[in-house]
């Protein structure tokens, strides 16, 4: 007699039985498995740009607010970065549910031919005309000239990133995730390290300040971009082969285009739009820049178990996707959304807790300590905003290969409301700073019921896999 493990013999027969304890225990391992590694990824970043931000903020505020606006260029990379892994999670994630690792290989080095492309850009721009790029962000020829002297430098960093960040993410994409944590985890502890060395001369090394912190990051790179190449040597179900960076993959380049460039665009759209705050911060004073500086390293405090939720949730969903059970994922993204509202209000409390810790964190004028205590009530409700977009958009929506809704929303409401709105309060009405922060922090609450209600449609729920590719 043939026997379902989801039935259970009664004694008459057998009977349906939905065993919902069994299988929400076993999402709820399955999904910690992946959380917790990233989350702690997540949070070892965050402790390290803390302690950067302390580090440097005791060279003096002029050298914290110039690093703060100089690396713009490396957080809208990032969001380069951000977006390729997107696609490639995506996509990998699936295949990954039906064990089909070649395809996830030819994935790899579609994405990272992307990935190098555009790093060699920024590599260039950084290196050979960072006093340009430091002029978006401010008139301030102090902040300029420090800002320049740390661009030349940290420019070479974006070479090796756009290697390892991707190699990573596909390790993330097949639920390596504790060794993409314990790589990066490394780089950044290296980086910590090197940080005290240069910025303070330790050792009888030169004190370098500002460029010291840029030093110190493009060796904890190099460094990671080395541990992956020689993990690949390994025995390891997907490997990185430098063919298949050059090679076609028509119908598999057609696929990523369709799915990542969507999500690509959405975090570029994103990002500027973000680092436009920081354009309208720096043209409202270095104190304006300094209290955000710190307050960015509470919010993303706030963060790091949220935004691990939607990384871990994305691949998760994405495998039972691939692997065809549709049912049970509409469930599951419920469970990530409930998870991810209680987080996010924890997240809130947290940054609330933290502002005795803050405000003493660095060396502030009187005016950016009064903007960093209202700032951080601010972003102590706009953490549970962030992160349910987050989880909805970027690991639900993405999950199912729906990179396209997250792109149009996000245009929408950071280019027609949210920067519009902000420069307006800011250049034309003239407005306080700190009414200024809160009106352009109100950007994740426009969106949200645009996402819920596209949420509930399940259009976003497809398996975007094929055969034989």
């Amino acid at each position: 007699m043939y026997y379902n493990s989801n039935y259970k013999y009664k004694g008459q027969g057998f009977f349906v039985m939905n065993d919902q304890k069994e299988q929400t225990s076993g999402f709820y391992r399955s999904l910690l498995r992946l959380v917790i590694p990233i989350a702690m990824q997540n949070l070892i970043s965050t402790a390290v740009n803390s302690a950067d931000v302390v580090m440097v903020g005791y060279v003096g505020q002029d050298a914290l607010s110039a690093v703060s606006l100089a690396n713009q260029v490396q957080f809208i990379l990032s969001l380069v970065y951000s977006g390729v892994a997107s696609g490639a999670t995506m996509m990998a994630a699936q295949y990954w549910g039906k064990r089909d690792t070649g395809t996830i290989e030819k994935i790899m080095g579609i994405a990272m031919r992307i990935s190098v492309g555009v790093s060699v850009l920024f590599a260039v721009m950084a290196c050979g005309f960072p006093q340009l790029l430091m002029r978006i962000f401010t008139s301030d020829e102090t902040l300029i000239a420090i800002g320049c002297d740390y661009l030349r430098i940290v420019g070479l960093s974006y070479l090796f990133m756009s290697v390892s960040q991707v190699y990573l993410c596909i390790m993330r994409s097949i639920e390596r995730v504790v060794f993409a944590m314990a790589v990066f985890g490394s780089a950044l502890i290296i980086n910590i390290c090197l940080n005290g060395v240069f910025i303070f001369g330790l050792f009888g090394l030169p004190r370098m300040g500002a460029a010291g912190a840029a030093l110190a990051t493009v060796i904890a790179r190099a460094i990671e971009t080395g541990i992956c190449m020689l993990d690949n040597l390994g025995k390891r179900p997907v490997h990185f082969r430098v063919r298949s960076v050059f090679s076609g993959y028509p119908v598999l380049f057609g696929d990523y285009i369709r799915y990542a460039m969507p999500a690509f665009g959405n975090e570029v759209v994103w990002g500027v739009a973000f680092s436009m705050y920081s354009v309208i911060m720096g043209h409202l004073g270095s104190d304006m820049v300094a209290a955000n500086s710190v307050v960015v390293v509470a919010r993303n405090l706030g963060t790091v178990v949220c935004f691990g939720i939607a990384n871990g949730g994305a691949i998760y969903l994405g495998k039972q996707i691939g692997d065809g059970q549709m049912d049970q994922v509409k469930k599951n993204a419920s469970r990530l959304c409930r998870i991810t509202f209680l987080t996010g209000i924890l997240g809130g409390l947290l940054v609330l807790l933290m502002r005795p810790v803050m405000v003493r964190m660095v060396d502030l004028t009187p005016t950016a300590l009064s903007y960093l205590t209202v700032m951080l009530f601010i972003n102590a409700y706009y953490v549970l905003g962030q992160a349910m977009n987050t989880t909805v958009i970027c690991g639900i929506f993405r999950s199912g290969g729906d990179s396209r809704f997250g792109f149009l929303c996000d245009t929408l409401d950071m280019w027609v409301f949210a920067v519009p709105a902000g420069f307006l309060a800011a250049f034309v009405l003239k407005l306080p700073p700190m009414w200024v922060y809160f009106i352009i922090c109100l950007d994740e609450f426009v969106k949200m019921p645009f996402v819920y209600r596209h949420y509930k449609s399940y259009r976003w729920l497809k398996n975007i896999t094929r055969e034989n590719v």
